[in-house]
């Protein structure tokens, strides 16, 4: 009985429309281990690519530099991703501007390894992104690149003081010498009783 290609957890490309500027045709590859192209282009960020403090704005310039190659199991691709990230500084809530040059490898099966893959229980190859028709959706791997080159913790300047404690003014504005006078709670009822006696 002939196998159908089918919907699998692991792979969601089956939802992403063949418009998506991150579902590349591979039709040209035609299977044969060794062909190879090359992709440079340039598409806008999909939404959420990043973390909750830095993170690549939606729809900004990602520059894809790609290698298409066809081997025995499926589709390799491999190259790098470039962006421009947008945050805030951890420290002074600045925003911080932080380009991205991450690097991406991806390996997406054909559909008929990958049914070979799970009747023999290959978990490594299971688990694999799979090719759907002639396409291969890139969105998954270029978070898998992206996120992880992102900063942590990022920050204005790595000297970065941060926040004065008392009035929450950057510090690195106001200078060294930003200072706020502090009494001893100790003295406190003492300079209450002494303000009190000046009134009267």
């Amino acid at each position: 009985m002939a196998w159908t290609e089918t919907p699998r957890p692991w792979t969601d490309a089956v939802e992403r429309p063949t418009s998506s500027p991150l579902v590349l045709d591979v039709h040209d590859l035609d299977r044969r281990p060794g062909t190879m192209r090359r992709l440079q282009r340039t598409v806008p960020a999909p939404e959420d690519l990043g973390t909750v403090v830095i993170g690549v704005p939606a729809g900004s310039d990602l520059e894809l530099d790609l290698r298409l190659e066809a081997v025995m199991e499926g589709i390799l691709v491999s190259g790098t991703v470039r962006g421009r990230a947008v945050g805030e500084c951890v420290r002074c809530l600045e925003e911080v501007v932080d380009d991205v040059d991450a690097e991406l490898q991806e390996l997406y099966v054909y559909p008929q390894r990958a049914q070979v893959a799970a009747a023999d229980g290959d978990d490594e190859e299971e688990q694999a992104p799979v090719l759907v028709g002639d396409h291969v959706d890139i969105e998954p791997a270029v978070r898998d690149a992206v996120v992880p080159a992102l900063p942590f913790r990022p920050v204005c300047d790595p000297d970065c003081p941060g926040l004065c404690p008392e009035c929450g003014e950057r510090l690195a504005v106001a200078g060294p010498d930003h200072k706020h006078e502090t009494i001893d709670p100790r003295w406190s009822d003492l300079g209450r009783v002494f303000d009190e006696t000046k009134e009267s």
